[in-house]
């Protein structure tokens, strides 16, 4: 299929939505006024006439509006109807394609618009459905609450830990399979530690606060427990731990979790973990690569219970390969069992850089819409209620991944990561800083290099971007 950008600079925003509806098919862009033979679909602005035209599975439609303010909106609003009508394919996110609608409509309460107002806009103007209007607002109310607790000073930190066990099929991040990484860990621990003395100095230089700590990867816990202990260790020796609200370890993979480490996390502080199945079917566990069981993740988490965590994040995905309703129900039975703190509920997404190819956006996606509302209802039954949510590109559906919650157990670092509530300093190989004004909504970001040779050969000349901190906040004062 070709994409025809004429005359207007809303490439992403004509591509996004345009994605949502093709499903698999290959998307070739094309930009200037040609319209091919074949089928395509046409996209022109001029001043403030806006022209969309899509010729598709034997459809030949076109549309025409003006609009002097919004004129990328309005163009996926026109793409949108054409494409419903020829594909059949409503998606119930409407014509939004951000990965924070959430934050979207805080924007829009800030400047003094009503909940009711903001929902109006959303169902007229973006064709959200009630169903996602209602996850929306609900979260936006509990996200609210809680970037509220950051102040103009307030920084959060990233720890990054790019190793994991193996590689999940569906998995894009840049993490290393064990086996192959594992002469790198002990050099990389020590530059860590030492990326980690470097930025607790940068900020008491600015006198910035450390609001949450979050530990993530890969999978922190294929580390040993003393090199888990030497990097938590530095932290808490390095950084004023006095303001702290929570401090997270992605524990992830029940079978890297064991007694020793989780006593190192305890020593260290550590009042939050992940324990993250996926899935409770050893079947379908098997298929994505992952190497262990259901029966592993029990333990684990029982384990963990034992040892005082009284704060436990699971993570599941629905639409995995070789999952159904059923087994994701009884995977849902199986988790609110364990009556864990947090359950993050993830729709497969599968990126270029995934193992897992294919026609995704076709796998299972009516069970897929499904699965999400059969956990949805049983979350709200049991207790737990959506506190921050995101979407990424080439989830299944269109849907979105939503984090639930007991009350009084929100995960603080996931809403102000996702909510871009204020500056995250990140740390480790592929970690990216982001900073933000305190005062405003200006953002810039600094790269530490992406894999973990890269890291360990240059990280003195990584290592001195961190000096771009200070220039931004000489720039953007407290």
């Amino acid at each position: 299929m070709i994409l025809v950008i004429d005359s207007h600079p809303y490439r992403y925003e004509a591509e996004a939505l345009c994605r949502m509806f093709l499903r698999g098919r290959e998307l070739k862009i094309f930009e200037g006024a040609d319209i091919p033979e074949d089928d395509f679909i046409y996209t022109g602005v001029f001043g403030d006439e806006i022209s969309v035209r899509v010729k598709m599975d034997g459809f030949d439609l076109s549309s025409n509006a003006k609009e002097t303010e919004n004129k990328a909106q309005k163009m996926e609003y026109l793409l949108y109807e054409i494409l419903s009508k020829i594909t059949g394919i409503v998606p119930k996110w409407g014509t939004l394609t951000g990965i924070r609608p959430v934050k979207l409509a805080l924007s829009m309460m800030d400047r003094g618009i009503s909940s009711e107002e903001v929902r109006r806009k959303f169902k007229e103007e973006r064709l959200v459905s009630d169903e996602k209007l209602d996850l929306l607002l609900s979260t936006a109310e509990h996200e609210r609450a809680i970037r509220a607790l950051s102040k103009p000073e307030s920084v959060s930190m990233y720890i990054s830990i790019p190793f994991c066990p193996s590689r999940c099929s569906y998995c894009s991040f840049t993490s290393h399979a064990i086996e192959k990484a594992a002469k790198l860990i002990p050099q990389y621990v020590d530059l860590l530690c030492e990326e980690l003395r470097d930025t607790a100095q940068l900020m008491n230089e600015l006198g910035l606060r450390l609001e949450t700590v979050y530990m993530g990867g890969g999978t922190p816990t294929v580390l040993t427990a003393e090199q888990m202990d030497k990097v938590l260790s530095t932290a808490r020796s390095s950084f004023d731990f006095g303001k702290v609200m929570e401090l997270t370890v992605e524990a992830g993979r029940p079978d890297t979790i064991t007694p020793e480490k989780l006593l190192v996390m305890k020593k260290n502080g550590v009042d939050r973990i992940s324990i993250n199945p996926q899935s409770m079917d050893d079947g379908v566990l098997e298929q994505i690569g992952r190497k262990h069981t259901a029966k592993d993740v029990i333990n684990a988490f029982n384990m963990a219970r034992s040892l005082g965590f009284d704060n436990i994040n699971m993570d599941l995905i629905s639409g995995l390969p070789g999952d159904d309703f059923d087994k994701f129900r009884r995977t849902i039975d199986s988790v609110l069992e364990l009556e864990p703190e947090n359950i993050t509920l993830h729709t497969l997404t599968v990126k270029r850089s995934a193992n897992l190819v294919g026609d995704a956006q076709n796998m299972l996606s009516k069970s897929v819409d499904e699965m999400n509302e059969h956990a949805f209802r049983c979350f709200d039954d049991a207790g737990y209620y959506p506190y921050y949510l995101y979407r990424q590109k080439g989830t299944v559906e269109a849907l979105e991944n939503t984090g639930f919650c007991k009350p009084g157990k929100e995960g603080i670092y996931n809403v102000f990561i996702m909510d871009e509530t204020h500056t995250i300093l990140a740390t480790g190989a592929g970690g990216v800083t982001k900073m933000k004004d305190p005062h405003g909504s200006k953002i810039e970001r600094i790269f530490n290099f992406k894999f973990t040779y890269e890291y360990v050969d240059k990280f003195d000349l990584m290592n001195e971007r961190k000096e771009q901190v200070k220039d931004f906040y000489a720039r953007y004062p407290l």
